[in-house]
């Protein structure tokens, strides 16, 4: 495989499939099984997910509710996540760890690198929720975080979309897919990959991302193989 560690970054909307709201298990299924697949490669698999599908803070805050508030019900909407993937995970036959950047040690372990990289040693998908712990920071911050905290090669990022548009695909039928592009062009050009905290972390630290749709069976096979699936941004 192309890569020994990754952090696979997860939408919490990915997970309602065609619904409006809340978790579709087909879909909750068909991600298991791809992640089961490249685990029997060898492959170490850490993921965070997000909370969106169940509740956003930058929502709530806008229709008046407390920003700090509403951003401790975002992180634990993605712990109600990482159970609900922790499940199917496990329902699959693949060995997991939820570890969660706030307290709940009923149903998570509490954020511990050095026993999140023991875990993934030992074979065991790890699961981090509850974002980086505070409010103000998405979980793409959270992402590109413990993906340097575990010193994973690369963040690969699951979406809707086969990658990065010169605009948005979805409204726009001229837009020019990007099958390389460096992070500096991604922000001389304006482009939304991840949000500017996350982005800008990751380029310190020389960490790539890959981009590309998570939603097509077999492509998080394909991308840790190497092909030209989506694209990279790297330095």
């Amino acid at each position: 495989m192309h890569y020994n560690r990754i952090l696979l970054k997860l939408s919490g909307e990915a997970l309602m499939g065609d619904r409006q709201y809340g978790i579709d298990p087909k879909r909750l299924q068909e991600y298991a099984q791809d992640i089961k697949a490249i685990t029997a490669t060898g492959v170490q698999v850490a993921i965070v997910i997000g909370g969106g599908n169940i509740f956003r803070g930058v929502a709530g805050a806008s229709k008046g509710m407390d920003r700090v508030q509403g951003d401790h019900m975002g992180m634990l909407a993605t712990v109600i996540n990482g159970l609900a993937l922790q499940g199917a995970l496990e329902d699959e036959g693949i060995p997991t760890r939820l570890q969660s950047a706030i307290k709940i040690n009923e149903v998570a372990e509490p954020f511990i690198k050095r026993r999140a990289v023991r875990h993934l040693e030992k074979g065991r998908v790890v699961i981090f929720g509850g974002g980086t712990g505070n409010p103000y920071f998405t979980t793409d911050s959270a992402a590109v975080l413990r993906a340097i905290e575990i010193n994973a090669d690369v963040i690969l990022k699951g979406t809707r979309v086969d990658g990065i548009y010169s605009s948005d695909p979805e409204k726009n039928a001229d837009a020019v897919k990007f099958e390389f592009i460096s992070f500096e062009d991604v922000l001389k050009k304006g482009l939304k990959v991840m949000d500017t905290t996350a982005f800008t972390l990751s380029q310190e630290n020389e960490l790539p991302i890959i981009v590309f749709d998570m939603n097509t069976r077999g492509n998080l096979m394909k991308v840790i193989s190497g092909e030209n699936i989506g694209t990279k941004v790297n330095l």
